[in-house]
C-alpha cells in the first residue's frame, strides 16, 4: 500500500502540483481514508520527500538503462530527452515551481541529486563523443557538462518561458539541439541532421 499511495501521489503532484494536492485529495483519488496514508507517512512533507525520490530513482533507473544500450551519444541524447518527456508527460509547468516555493529544502535536495546523477551521465557522453569524433575534441568536458545541467535545470523557468507563450517539449527539444550543435564536429552534425529529419518525418 505504501508503494501505491507513492506512486499515485507522484502522479497528483506532478499533474496538479505539490502545494495544490492534499492528503484528502490524495485518499479520495484512491478510494481509501487518510488515516491509511498516515500510516505509512506521519505528515505530507514526508510524502513529497518519498514521491520526489521515487521520481528521480524511475527516471535514473530509466537513464541507465538507456546508457546500456551503448548508442552513439547523439542519438543517446534523443533518446533520453524522449525517455524523460514521456515520464513527465503529465507534468504541469507550475508543479516544480510549487515545490521551490513552497517546499524549497525539498526541492534542494532533489537539485543535488539530479546534478550528481546528470553529472556524471553528462561527462561520460561527452568524453565519448569526443574519443568517436563526434564532438569537438579541445573542449571543457566538466565545464560543458555544468553548462547542459544549469541549462536544462533553468528551462522550467516559467517566468523566462512561459508555458503559454513556450510549448514546454518544444522548448526541451530546441535547447538539446542547440547543445548538440555548439559541440558537434563535422561527422556529428551528419548525425544530427539525420536524427532531427527523422523526427520531423
Amino acid at each position: 500500500m505504501k508503494e501505491k499511495i507513492i506512486i499515485k501521489a507522484n502522479q497528483m503532484f506532478l499533474k496538479q502540483g505539490f502545494k495544490s494536492v492534499t492528503m484528502d485529495d490524495i485518499a479520495n483519488e484512491m478510494a481509501i481514508s487518510k488515516k491509511t496514508i498516515y500510516q505509512h507517512f506521519s505528515n505530507k512533507i514526508e510524502l513529497i520527500e518519498a514521491a520526489t525520490q521515487y521520481l528521480f530513482e524511475t527516471i535514473s533507473c530509466g537513464v541507465d538503462e538507456i546508457y546500456a544500450l551503448d548508442k552513439n551519444p547523439i542519438e543517446e541524447m534523443f533518446i533520453i530527452k524522449d525517455f524523460v518527456l514521456t515520464k513527465l508527460k503529465d507534468e504541469d509547468s507550475s508543479s516544480i515551481y510549487q515545490l521551490h516555493k513552497f517546499y524549497p529544502q525539498i526541492h534542494k535536495e532533489l537539485m543535488l541529486k539530479q546534478f550528481d546523477k546528470m553529472g556524471v551521465c553528462v561527462v561520460a557522453n561527452l568524453q565519448k563523443g569526443v574519443d568517436q569524433g563526434l564532438f569537438r575534441p579541445n573542449m571543457n568536458i566538466e565545464l560543458i557538462a555544468r553548462f547542459y545541467y544549469a541549462a536544462m535545470t533553468n528551462l522550467k523557468d516559467l517566468e523566462i518561458f512561459q508555458p503559454e507563450k513556450f510549448n514546454p517539449k518544444t522548448v526541451q527539444e530546441t535547447y538539446l539541439e542547440y547543445h548538440l550543435r555548439s559541440i558537434c564536429t563535422e561527422k556529428g552534425l551528419t548525425i544530427l541532421e539525420h536524427l532531427l529529419n527523422s523526427t520531423i518525418s
